[in-house]
């Protein structure tokens, strides 16, 4: 079991990111995968607020474009997201508690950590090393694997 976040999203769908062949089969190969693998609702979130952007993608996304991306990654068997449980609350304490210094854009990650924690998932796809900084989270650079 595994997380993908935003970044391996937006890199398979942005067909000018030098990223986008190496994420875009990583992705095909997960959807027709019987392992299970994981988003969360604020990944799917931020995927349409990035994919979206004029600032981003020299040619954005319309959000009907991007959410038919979203829809065909959903519709994968393997793929759930992942939702807050009833030790939601006492997981966030403790994860706040173990790393003190979360703050700003650190926060949107630290909810994924959470979440990862909740659920028992210890690893997450992403180019983001800001989750290098939770130490129960193995983090795979897809691009850099050989």
């Amino acid at each position: 079991m595994f997380v993908v976040d935003t970044n391996i999203l937006i890199y398979a769908a942005d067909t000018d990111s030098p990223e986008h062949a190496k994420c875009r089969d990583l992705v095909e190969s997960w959807r027709n995968q019987s392992t299970p693998w994981h988003v969360t609702w604020g990944i799917v979130y931020e995927f349409l607020r990035v994919s979206t952007h004029p600032n981003v993608f020299r040619v954005p996304l319309t959000l009907a474009n991007a959410w038919t991306f979203i829809e065909a990654i959903l519709a994968s068997p393997s793929v759930s997201p992942l939702t807050p449980t009833e030790r939601h609350q006492a997981v966030a304490a403790e994860v706040f508690n173990q790393i003190p210094d979360i703050r700003a854009n650190l926060v949107f990650d630290a909810h994924t950590a959470i979440l990862m924690r909740e659920q028992g998932i210890k690893t997450i796809f992403t180019r983001d090393t800001d989750f290098n900084r939770f130490p129960f989270i193995h983090v795979v650079d897809p691009i850099t694997l050989q």
